[in-house]
């Protein structure tokens, strides 16, 4: 008992549940769940008195103890760090609802940034019964990736490099080497990548195909890393920058966040127009790209199309476990605003 309403103790609240419903609708408990269970023989007339008890009452089947007896619990852990931050934020959005509607249970483990919080972030997973990871974006623990083969559960990577495992990815360098091959074909010879020290796969790759393609185009590429992909890495990235005597006329960001902070950087800071001083092109596609403070060119990452190609992917795993491990590569597609247009903008990727 809990409370009082006129001294009187009240009752705790509670789930309702399935004796509650065969009491109404005068039948057994053992009619309700088999009326809630699929292929279930019941009567039509007793299925129909049961379901209208249920309405009535707002009966919802304990998923959760099914999952128990039956050794599953119907979870599906999605392992990230820094989830909150960018297109990690939208992409974990996705993919709960991809799992929501195919009857799944998305749980979010933030992975952390000390061995302690990574430790806490494994038994909760693993203590849990997940039946199945997917690995974001950023920087988890490769221990996380062991820990779920071990246990045997189907495991899906997205935007990291995981051969042994089934994995979804941008294609990074695709669109780095097309982006520098197009400043230069804007008459941009002074060119720079604004990246950060966090040194993600999808970062890594991103900024070695750049210089990659500048140096093999004869332009040479200048460097500046901030300590995180954050709008204040970013800050510091387009302070390092433009802090050079000879400053660049073309800046590739490694991501939304760190090109919204260059832009901010070069017009309220040094009072230059962008893209009629500097080009700027960033990588995600994030909404506030098409803001009208920003309406900026960026490649995109389609957050709904990665969630159901690593869902798709769980699902093929789960059905054959012993398959060769697969690995899906997705283009970018350059989405062409007012910071920079390049002159073939139809051009194919490279």
């Amino acid at each position: 008992m809990t409370g009082d309403i006129n001294g009187k103790p009240q009752p705790a609240p509670r789930f309702v549940s399935a004796r509650d419903v065969a009491e109404l609708a005068g039948v057994s408990r053992s009619a309700v769940s088999r009326a809630f269970t699929p292929g279930a023989s019941v009567a039509p007339d007793t299925r129909e008195k049961i379901m209208t008890a249920a309405a009535r009452l707002g009966y919802q089947v304990n998923d959760l103890a099914r999952g128990l007896l039956a050794n599953r619990s119907r979870i599906v852990g999605l392992v990230a760090t820094k989830p909150e931050v960018g297109f990690r934020a939208h992409l974990t959005a996705a993919l709960a609802a991809v799992l929501i509607r195919r009857g799944s249970v998305p749980v979010l483990i933030n992975a952390g940034e000390t061995a302690e919080e990574t430790e806490a972030a494994q038994r909760t997973l693993f203590g849990h019964r997940a039946e199945a990871v997917i690995v974001l974006s950023g920087s988890p623990p490769s221990s996380f990736i062991e820990l779920a083969r071990s246990n045997g559960l189907p495991l899906v990577a997205i935007g990291r490099e995981a051969p042994e495992i089934d994995r979804v990815q941008t294609d990074n360098a695709g669109a780095a080497r097309r982006i520098a091959a197009a400043f230069a074909a804007a008459g941009h010879h002074r060119l720079a990548f604004a990246g950060s020290q966090s040194g993600t796969p999808a970062i890594v790759e991103r900024e070695r195909a750049f210089v990659d393609e500048a140096a093999r185009l004869g332009i040479s590429a200048a460097v500046a890393r901030g300590p995180d992909t954050d709008y204040a890495g970013g800050l510091l990235a387009a302070e390092r920058l433009f802090a050079a005597e000879e400053r660049p006329t073309a800046v590739f960001a490694v991501n939304d966040l760190v090109a919204f902070a260059l832009i901010d950087h070069l017009k309220s800071r040094l009072g230059l127009g962008v893209p009629a001083d500097v080009a700027v092109v960033g990588f995600d596609d994030l909404p506030e790209a098409a803001w009208l403070g920003y309406r900026l060119t960026t490649f995109r990452q389609d957050p709904m199309e990665m969630a159901e190609r690593a869902v798709a992917l769980l699902e093929d795993r789960a059905a054959d476990p012993l398959a060769a491990p697969v690995s899906l590569r997705i283009a970018a597609r350059l989405m062409t605003r007012d910071t920079f247009r390049p002159l073939d903008d139809g051009a194919p990727l490279p």
